[in-house]
Order: structure tokens, then sequence, then C-alpha cells
């Protein structure tokens, strides 16, 4: 029965870790941007493979500042990517509706994943919908590290 106890154990543990595995994966395969702009105001964060980079340069003519991702931050964000249903992105309902008057650039959230873009609907910036709030702090988290720099 101890045997059998063990060998059950083991397969569980060993599948934890591949799905962990898998999932770091699929995060270094996939490109994650986030945007917010107004007519003053343009921001653009892109995370690929354990990097961030960051520019405010709508125009593009401006070399992007980029962050190598410490291995706490690149694991959180795999974690916070698990949770994020791509298929329900486009239909995620913003919490506010500042944009509509200039009390809020308008943001967005764009996830290439498998060859496969998902899209949110627009939202305000630092007012992300719930089910994605927790990714898109994380991701503008960066932007407040790179300013300390």
């Amino acid at each position: 029965m101890k045997t059998l106890a063990i060998l059950l154990f083991s397969l569980f543990m060993s599948k934890g870790c591949q799905d962990s595995t898998q999932q770091e994966q699929d995060l270094k395969k996939t490109v994650i941007e986030y945007v917010a702009n107004t007519r003053g105001f343009y921001q653009k964060i892109k995370v690929e493979n354990k990097l961030i980079s960051i520019t405010n340069d709508r125009s593009g003519n401006e070399k992007a500042r980029t962050i190598i991702l410490s291995e706490n931050d690149w694991n959180e964000l795999v974690v916070l990517f698990q949770k994020v249903k791509l298929e329900e992105l486009s239909t995620l309902k913003a919490p506010t509706e500042k944009r509509f008057y200039d009390g809020a650039a308008i943001a967005n959230l764009k996830i290439n994943y498998r060859g496969k873009e998902y899209q949110s609907a627009s939202f305000d910036h630092g007012y992300p919908p719930a089910e994605i709030k927790e990714i898109v702090n994380k991701i503008n988290s960066f932007t407040k590290q790179d300013n300390e720099n």
C-alpha cells in the first residue's frame, strides 16, 4: 500500500513539474503588448522571452528601453499568464469609462500566443478589467522600475 501511495505521489509531482515547465516554455514563445495612449501620452510595454521593452515614442523612431527580468519577476509573470483566459480577452468589460472624456489614457492588452493574436477591448489605463488586473499591473510595474534606474 505504501509503495502504491509513493508511486502515485511521484506521478503527480512529475506531472506538476512538467506543467510548470510547459507553461514557462509557452510564455517564452508568447509576445504580450500593453499600449496606453491619449493625444499627449503614449506608452508601449512589450514582454517577450524574459525581456521587457518600453517606449514612449508613438512614431517608433526612439529606441525602446530594455529590461532583463529577474527570475522572480519572470516566474510571477508565468503564474499570472496561466490565469488569463485568452478566448475571453476580447469580451472583458472595463470597470470605468474615463477614457471617453479624456479622463484616462486608452489602454489595450494584446497577446500573441501560438501564432494566434488575442486582444482586449479598450479600457482605462490604470483601471483594467478584474480578470486581467494582476498581469496588467505587473507589466506596468516595470515602467516604475525603469524610471527608478
